[in-house]
């Protein structure tokens, strides 16, 4: 219900919900969250209805509801396709996780994939693929690429932009829906499902990944650097983006349900996976409510076997780049 309304198959129940959602857009949150338990005693095994009713709970400052109410989603749900996990870390119930639960993120893009792109460029103002495009040119100039991975492909905003560079562009996905939406702009030439936890490394080496607002959603990215690591060949690229933070921590679980790393952790990264990065900018790289999102481009160069990783005499700065 938090993406789109989800039937309790139930008419009373579901009428009920609806009152409750009126309530909680006018503010009367713990109102909506009484509404919102006469439907679920209507229909007590529905899911998201239970899901939706946490949020309410916690909007209305009672955690100790909220907390009963997503401890419920887990028990009915062991693959946590909600991100019940998630909201309970977010609120201080439970520690922060490493990473989100991966039904969460591929149910989430199947829900998306329908609108995907009229929210995020009409209403967001996302511009990701076109930063970070600019930043691959920079770097590379007019070098055209071998083979060019685009992880977390989504509907391929980020594949139109590589495909004029790109002898062979393939996307990579977790989300089917997402992959088909991908499938009708024949612009890749081979598309595949899979996690960049859990990616394989080729047979030949590939000479350019970019992963386009992925990170958000994978949490520790130790994993996924080792693995795209693997996967390019020494002089290859990597451009990514990540939302950042103004805080020490290395990462960060949002309200929002999305990771933000910050500048220090990726150089740390980058160095560890024997990367060399060429340029960090940070940028406004859509807006939430109405309200800027900060996140930084980068893109780093795979050091040959025998360089030696980290090896400029002073760190790359971090520099702003007007929107």
């Amino acid at each position: 219900m938090t993406r789109a309304f989800l039937s309790s198959g139930d008419l009373i129940a579901d009428r009920r919900a609806h009152y409750a959602e009126m309530m909680f857009e006018a503010g009367d949150h713990a109102a909506a969250a009484d509404v919102m338990r006469q439907a679920l005693e209507i229909v007590p095994d529905w899911v998201p209805g239970l899901f939706r009713l946490g949020e309410m709970e916690e909007k209305a400052g009672r955690l100790e509801a909220a907390d009963e109410a997503w401890r419920g989603v887990l028990r009915a749900d062991a693959d946590d396709r909600f991100g019940a996990s998630l909201k309970l870390a977010s609120v201080g119930l439970t520690a922060q996780p490493d990473a989100p639960p991966t039904a969460y993120v591929e149910s989430l893009f199947d829900a998306y994939a329908p609108t995907f792109e009229t929210a995020l460029i009409g209403k967001l103002d996302y511009r990701v693929p076109e930063f970070l495009a600019e930043a691959i040119i920079r770097a590379g100039g007019d070098r055209r690429y071998r083979h060019a991975v685009d992880l977390g492909c989504g509907t391929g905003l980020m594949g139109e932009r590589l495909r004029r560079s790109a002898s062979f562009l393939e996307g990579i996905d977790l989300s089917d829906a997402m992959l088909r939406k991908a499938q009708e702009k024949r612009i890749y030439d081979r598309l595949a499902r899979g996690d960049v936890n859990l990616l394989e490394k080729p047979e030949v080496p590939v000479d350019l990944v970019v992963a386009a607002d992925v990170f958000i959603y994978v949490g520790n990215l130790d994993r996924a650097f080792a693995n795209i690591a693997a996967m390019l060949e020494p002089g290859g690229l990597f451009a990514f983006s990540t939302e950042t933070h103004e805080t020490e921590d290395e990462l960060v679980l949002q309200p929002s349900l999305r990771f933000t790393h910050s500048a220090s952790y990726i150089r740390r990264l980058l160095e560890c996976h024997g990367f060399e990065p060429l340029e960090m900018s940070k940028v406004v790289i859509r807006y939430d409510r109405g309200e800027p999102l900060t996140g930084i481009v980068t893109v780093a160069r795979r050091a040959a076997p025998l360089a030696v990783a980290g090896g400029h005499d002073e760190p790359i700065a971090l520099e702003e780049r007007p929107n």
